[in-house]
C-alpha cells in the first residue's frame, strides 16, 4: 500500500474514532501527523510543523478574545440593537444584511477570513439574541463572503486571473466573479428557506422606544431594547474605536486580522480589567485545537504529496469530462480542510492538458474550480468555518461543529457536479 494512500486512510480513521468516541478531533489528528509524518512519511518535527497554521491560531484566538472583551461589556448587545434599529426592525432582514456586507468587504479586496472574522460575531451575537439558526447566519456570512470572493479587484480573482494568464488560458474575469456571487447566493436563498428565514419575516423586534414598548403592527414583535442596551458606556465607546480600528487596520493597511485584534484586546483589558478578566477563557481552545490540528495533519499530507498524487490521478484520466468533475471534486474536498487559494493554485495547472485540446472551455472550466474550492469554506475545518464556529455565542459547540461538518460535507457532495453541469457541460470559453 502506497504512502499516499495510507495517509488518507489513517485520516478517514481520525474522523471515526473522533465522531464515535467524543474525542477532540485536533487531539487526534495531531497524533495521526505525528504518526504518519515520523513512521510513513520519514519527516522530522520540522517537516510535521511547517503545516501547522500559525496564522489561523492567532486569529482564531485574537478574534474570540476581542469579541468575548465586547460581550462582556455589551458592546455586542448595542450594535445588535443599532442593527435592529437599521431595518426597521425587520429580523428577517438582517441574515441578508451579514451577505451583502461581507460580499462587499470581499468584492473591493478584503480577504475572505478577514471579513468573515469582522462580521461573524457580531452576526452569530445577534443570532444568539433572537434565537436565529447559528448555521442559518454562519452559512449566510460565509457565502456573502465567497459570493464577492471574485470580483476583478478582489484578492480570490487576482490570483485567479493572474494563474490564468500565466498558463496562457482563455478567460473571463465578469464570467468569474458572476459565477461566484450567483452560486452564492443561491445557496444562500436555500438555506435562508431551509433553516427558518422564512418564519423571521413574522417576526418584528421593538424599536420605538428605549424601554422596549412598542405599538402591536399584526406581527409578534420581540422586545430588544432596554437603557442598558441603548446606553454608550465609555467602555463601549471604547471597544467600538477598537473594533474600527480593526476593520481600517485590515482593510486599509493590509495588517494581520489576528495580531491587530489580540493588540486592540490588550489596550482595553488594560484599561477595563475588570469587564476582561473573564475574557482569555472565553477563547474558543476546543476550536483552537480542533482546527490547528486538522490543518497540520492535512499540512502533512502536503509535505508529503498526498495532494499532488491525488490531483495527477486524476488528471491522467483519458476522459476530459470525467477529469473535469473529479478535479472539481478533489478541490471542493481538499479545499475544506486546506487553503482554497492554495489549491486553486494547484488544480488549474492539473486542468492545463486537457483544457489546451479544447475539448473542455477553459473558462467555465476555471469558474467551476474556483466555485468548488471556495463554496466550501463553510467547513469547520477552514478557517471561514472555523471562524463561524468560534465566535457563536451560548451554542452547543459540539453540536454546532457536528451542525457545520454536515453542511460542508453536503455542499461538497453537491456543488461540484452542480457546477460541473452548468458551467463545464455547455463549453463556456
Amino acid at each position: 500500500m502506497s504512502a499516499e494512500l495510507i495517509s488518507i486512510l489513517v485520516l478517514v480513521v481520525v474522523f471515526v474514532i473522533a465522531t464515535t468516541r467524543s474525542i477532540n478531533m485536533g487531539a487526534l489528528a495531531f497524533a495521526a501527523a505525528f504518526g504518519v509524518g515520523e513512521l510513513v512519511a520519514d519527516l522530522d518535527a520540522d517537516g510535521i510543523f511547517a503545516g501547522f497554521p500559525g496564522d489561523l491560531f492567532v486569529v482564531l484566538v485574537g478574534v474570540t478574545y476581542l469579541f468575548a472583551i465586547a460581550r462582556a461589556n455589551g458592546t455586542t448587545d448595542w450594535l445588535v440593537h443599532a442593527s435592529i434599529r437599521l431595518v426597521g426592525g425587520r429580523i428577517a432582514l438582517i441574515p441578508w444584511v451579514m451577505f451583502v456586507i461581507t460580499g462587499a468587504l470581499t468584492a473591493i479586496g478584503a480577504v475572505s477570513p478577514a471579513a468573515v472574522a469582522i462580521v461573524a460575531p457580531i452576526a452569530l451575537s445577534f443570532a444568539a439574541r433572537y434565537g436565529i439558526s447559528p448555521l442559518l447566519m454562519g452559512a449566510m456570512v460565509v457565502h456573502g463572503a465567497q459570493g464577492g470572493g471574485f470580483s476583478p479587484i478582489s484578492i480570490y480573482g487576482s490570483i485567479v486571473n493572474g494563474i490564468v494568464e500565466r498558463e496562457n488560458l482563455p478567460g473571463n474575469e465578469l464570467f468569474l466573479f458572476l459565477a461566484s456571487l450567483v452560486a452564492n447566493l443561491i445557496i444562500a436563498a436555500v438555506v435562508f428557506v431551509l433553516f427558518g428565514g422564512l418564519k423571521l419575516s413574522r417576526h418584528r423586534a421593538e424599536v420605538s422606544s428605549s424601554n422596549g414598548s412598542a405599538g402591536d403592527d399584526g406581527g409578534k414583535r420581540t422586545s430588544v431594547e432596554s437603557e442598558e442596551d441603548t446606553r454608550l458606556t465609555p467602555p463601549r465607546i471604547a471597544t467600538l474605536i477598537a473594533l474600527v480600528a480593526l476593520v481600517v487596520a485590515v482593510l486599509g493597511f493590509d495588517l494581520d486580522a489576528g495580531l491587530t485584534a489580540v493588540t486592540l484586546a490588550v489596550v482595553l483589558s488594560a484599561f477595563w480589567p475588570d469587564t476582561s478578566r473573564k475574557a482569555v477563557s472565553e477563547i474558543a481552545w476546543p476550536t483552537v485545537l480542533l482546527i490547528c490540528g486538522v490543518i497540520t495533519y492535512v499540512g502533512v499530507l502536503e509535505e508529503m504529496g498526498t495532494i499532488k498524487w491525488a490531483g495527477e490521478g486524476v488528471g491522467d484520466i483519458g476522459v476530459p469530462l470525467l477529469a473535469a468533475v473529479l478535479l472539481c471534486y478533489v478541490g471542493a474536498i481538499v479545499s475544506a480542510f486546506a487553503s482554497s487559494v492554495g489549491i486553486m493554485g494547484a488544480l488549474i495547472p492539473l486542468a492545463v492538458p486537457f483544457l489546451v485540446q479544447g475539448e473542455i472551455g477553459a473558462v467555465g472550466m476555471i469558474a467551476a474550480l474556483a466555485v468548488s474550492a471556495t463554496v466550501v469554506d463553510v467547513s469547520p475545518f477552514s478557517t471561514n468555518g472555523a471562524l463561524v464556529l468560534a465566535a457563536a455565542p451560548d451554542v452547543d459547540r459540539e453540536r454546532f461543529f457536528r451542525q457545520l461538518m454536515i453542511y460542508g460535507g453536503v455542499i461538497v457532495a453537491v456543488v461540484p457536479a452542480v457546477v460541473w453541469l452548468v458551467l463545464v457541460v455547455p463549453g463556456f470559453g
